[in-house]
């Protein structure tokens, strides 16, 4: 990334005790400005507070740099508290479009949210949830039995999507993974690769016996009766990593890991 003039950097930290001294430390070293001011966010924890921060900025003009002070740091750069301008003003940049979820209540209330990871259904009671798969007004699965299904960007694939089996999908590739979590009904069903711009559709069935949850970046929606789900091109987040470890090289080497 290239910049001109004194780089202004505005730092954000997690609670824990890691980050916030390491934020003591690096502002201290290198200044600090508003988060609204910034040339260059860095954020300061795992990933999940990285989720976090690109969510609470995605409004700034700012592209956001991780570096790992958190027990997971995929989204994350090594922490070093030396060179870290140089750092910036050689760091590569991905940009990542997030889905959008409007998930209905039971109630009939509609709830919207942002998820730069996946959007998962869960079902959240003792027996499986029964799910009718619908793509772009098409009916794709008419029953689908399952602890829940998700759909994930690429950026997110290596996340939950990766644990439930799913595939790692190659950043640029636009496509988004439909993967389904413990099916009993299609038996192992693994889920399906589809274009960036499906919409995905989700009905609950039987609702009152087998209640579901939807979740946006863990932001989590009990008892839902349907969940709808596309990839939102008019927001964009821009993620810095230092040269030669960015986001597609990550996603490439995670599968020989």
């Amino acid at each position: 990334m290239t910049t001109t003039g004194a780089l202004k950097i505005g730092f954000a930290a997690s609670t824990t005790p890691m980050a916030q001294t390491a934020w003591a430390a690096l502002t201290k070293r290198y200044g600090n400005v508003s988060l609204d001011e910034a040339d260059i966010i860095v954020a300061l924890g795992g990933d999940g507070f990285m989720l976090q921060t690109l969510h609470s900025t995605q409004a700034l003009r700012a592209p956001v740099y991780g570096m790992n002070r958190g027990t997971i740091g995929f989204l994350m750069n090594e922490f070093n508290e030396d060179g870290l301008v140089e750092r910036l003003e050689a760091a590569e940049e991905a940009e990542v479009n997030p889905l959008s979820m409007k998930a209905t209540g039971v109630d009939g209330t509609i709830h919207e949210a942002l998820a730069i990871n996946e959007v998962s259904l869960l079902r959240a009671g003792a027996q499986a949830a029964k799910l009718r798969i619908t793509v772009d007004d098409r009916l794709r699965m008419e029953t689908l039995v399952c602890d829940g299904a998700l759909v994930a960007t690429p950026a997110g694939s290596t996340a939950y999507n990766y644990s439930a089996h799913g595939p790692v999908l190659p950043i640029g590739s636009d496509v988004l993974a439909l993967t389904a979590v413990a099916a009993f009904r299609p038996r192992r069903w693994r889920g399906a690769l589809l274009p960036k711009t499906a919409c995905v559709r989700f009905d609950v069935l039987e609702p009152d016996k087998r209640p579901v949850m939807a979740e946006a970046d863990s932001r989590s929606f009990a008892n839902v009766t349907s969940v709808e789900i596309r990839s939102e091109a008019t927001v964009r987040h821009r993620i810095l990593f230092d040269p030669g470890h960015g986001l597609e090289e990550r996603l490439i080497s995670e599968q020989f890991t």
